[in-house]
C-alpha cells in the first residue's frame, strides 16, 4: 500500500538554495593563502649556514597558495620556494626532504614540478637533485598524488 506523501517532514535539504542563479562563491581568500614570507626568507638564505637554510626551507613551505586563483600569488610563492631549493647544497638536500611529512613531501613535488614548467639558468638540474630525493622519501605514490591533484600551487 502506498504511503501518504502529502506530508513535507520528509524533506530536510532546501533544493532552492542550490539554485545556480542564486549562487555566490563566499570563499574569501584567507591571509594565510599568500604564500611564505619573502622577506623573512631572504634573510635566512643571507645568513646560509645550515640551520638557517633548514629553516628558511619550512618558511617556505609553510603557507602555500593553493586556495587561491590569484597567479600573482602563486608566481611569488613559486620564486621564493625556487630561490631556497636553489640555495641548497647537494649533500643537504637529503636530510631536508626527510625532515617533511607525506603532506611536505607532496607540497615540495607540486613546486618541482612547477619548477620544470618554466625553467631558468640552472633550475633544472637542482630540481632533479630535489626530485630524485623527494622520490625516494615519497615514493610514486607521491608523484600520482601530484599529478591528480586538482589544487596546484
Amino acid at each position: 500500500m502506498a504511503k501518504n506523501t502529502l506530508s513535507s517532514r520528509f524533506r530536510k535539504v532546501d533544493i532552492d538554495e542550490y539554485d545556480e542563479n542564486k549562487f555566490v562563491d563566499d570563499h574569501d581568500e584567507a591571509a594565510d593563502q599568500l604564500g611564505p614570507d619573502a622577506t623573512e626568507v631572504d634573510n635566512l638564505i643571507r645568513h646560509s649556514c645550515t640551520g638557517d637554510m633548514m629553516t628558511a626551507f619550512h618558511i617556505a613551505l609553510r603557507n602555500p597558495p593553493i586556495n587561491t586563483k590569484n597567479p600573482a600569488v602563486k608566481e611569488r610563492a613559486q620564486a621564493v620556494v625556487l630561490r631556497v631549493l636553489t640555495s641548497f647544497r647537494s649533500s643537504d638536500i637529503e636530510p631536508a626532504v626527510r625532515s617533511l611529512d607525506r603532506n611536505g613531501v607532496d607540497l615540495l613535488m607540486k613546486y618541482i614540478y612547477r619548477g620544470f614548467e618554466k625553467p631558468s639558468e640552472n633550475s633544472s638540474a637542482i630540481l632533479l637533485q630535489w626530485h630524485e630525493k623527494a622520490f625516494a622519501v615519497g615514493g610514486l605514490g607521491s608523484i600520482v598524488r601530484v599529478m591528480t591533484a586538482r589544487k596546484t600551487v
